[in-house]
This record gives structure tokens, C-alpha cells and sequence, in this order.
């Protein structure tokens, strides 16, 4: 029995994340009640109160959730550029099709909806960021005069940017378009040229099967 009510327990604290996500991504976080979140998550305010104790919970829970994107890298052999450029079209695609990412995404650029600014989040990508290119730049993928700190917070401020603009352009429909425009304007500035040919902006070959993205198209001759 314990078993059972732990799974029935563990049901609705994610039916109220699906909900709370759902109002957190439409409305922000100031526009969202918790009386929005047991409506769309069809429980009861005390079920929601036994799991969370306030929207602030409900909303750090949230924000906690994109970084499900990269719980894999640390256990990764060998890190590099392409695995950055991967986590870009994760997280967008991420964007596009969870609303628990989007509502974290959302809950995080919102700096007026809690006491203080949180940096956490930012700080968090940018270490994973970090980790991964500090390899890459012992390997000579990454020109040796660069901070990498600074590329890092550099990459995750310019991403911030790119789905921001994308969001209100075009609904993030052409969010995996402009991060390829990302990639393609900032690897001549941060990669050796002789060894640009070895990293794809479009996502690897294993990146895109993953996320069913198609394979980029190759540049039209001139001439």
C-alpha cells in the first residue's frame, strides 16, 4: 500500500508541474494564481499544498527543470565545442516542444517576479558551457587566446538573446535556424580554420536523429 500511495502521490505532483507550467508559460509568473495551477492541473489546493508550499516553490521546481537538457554531460568521456552546439539545439527544441522548459526558461528572464534576481540559473549554463570547452581548447579547438569563462557567458547571454527574438518573431518555429546563424557567425571568431570543417552548427548526425531535426543542406554552387 505505502508503494501505491507513493506512486499516486508522485502522479499528482507532476500533474500540478504540468499545470503550473502550462500557466506559468502563458501568464508569467505574476499573472498565474495558484488557484490557475489546480484549475489546469485538476487537483485539489491541498493536494498542491502537501507538494509545494508556495508558488515560489512551484516556480524554482520549474526553472530546475531545463537543466534535465545537459544531466548528461557530466558523465561524458570527452566534451567538446560539438557538445555545446548540441546543447543549443536540445535546449530549442526543448523550447519548442516542453512547456515545463519554456516555463523555466520564461520564470528565469522574469527578474521582477521574485524578491531578487536570481543568477543561479545563468551561472549554472555557464559552468556547464565551461566544462566542456576547457577541454575543447587544450584539444586546439578553441583559439588558445580566449578566456573560456568568457566565452561561456558570451554563448549563454547570446542564446538567451536568440530564443528571446525568436520567441516574439515567430513563435521559436525558426528557433533551430538562428542558432545554426549562431554558430555559423561566432565558430570563425573562437575556432582555428583549420579546424572549423570539424564542427557542425546544424547539430551532429547523433544530435539531430535524437531530436528528428533534418540534415543541414549543403551550400548551393556558384557559378
Amino acid at each position: 500500500m505505502a508503494r501505491v500511495r507513493q506512486e499516486r502521490a508522485e502522479i499528482t505532483r507532476q500533474a500540478i508541474l504540468d499545470g503550473a507550467a502550462v500557466a506559468f508559460d502563458r501568464a508569467g509568473f505574476g499573472g498565474t494564481s495558484l488557484s490557475d495551477v489546480v484549475k489546469r492541473a485538476g487537483v485539489t489546493k491541498g493536494a498542491l499544498y502537501f507538494h509545494f508550499p508556495s508558488k515560489e516553490a512551484l516556480a524554482r521546481t520549474l526553472i530546475d527543470e531545463q537543466f534535465q537538457v545537459s544531466k548528461d554531460v557530466p558523465a561524458l568521456e570527452d566534451p567538446g565545442l560539438q557538445t555545446v552546439i548540441d546543447l543549443t539545439h536540445q535546449m530549442a527544441f526543448g523550447l519548442r516542444t516542453n512547456a515545463r522548459i519554456r516555463a523555466g526558461i520564461r520564470l528565469v528572464i522574469e527578474f521582477g517576479s521574485f524578491t531578487s534576481p536570481d543568477p543561479s540559473p545563468y551561472n549554472a549554463w555557464i559552468e556547464t558551457c565551461r566544462s566542456c570547452l576547457t577541454p575543447a581548447q587544450e584539444r586546439g579547438d578553441i583559439l588558445p587566446s580566449l578566456d573560456v569563462q568568457d566565452l561561456s557567458t558570451f554563448l549563454v547571454g547570446s542564446f538567451t538573446g536568440v530564443q528571446v527574438t525568436s520567441h516574439v518573431r515567430a513563435d521559436r518555429e525558426d528557433l533551430h535556424t538562428r542558432v545554426v546563424d549562431l554558430w555559423n557567425y561566432l565558430l570563425p571568431g573562437i575556432v582555428p580554420a583549420p579546424r572549423i570543417p570539424l564542427f557542425d552548427p546544424a547539430g551532429s548526425a547523433a544530435c539531430r536523429a535524437e531530436l528528428g531535426l533534418p540534415a543541414p543542406q549543403a551550400p548551393v554552387p556558384v557559378g
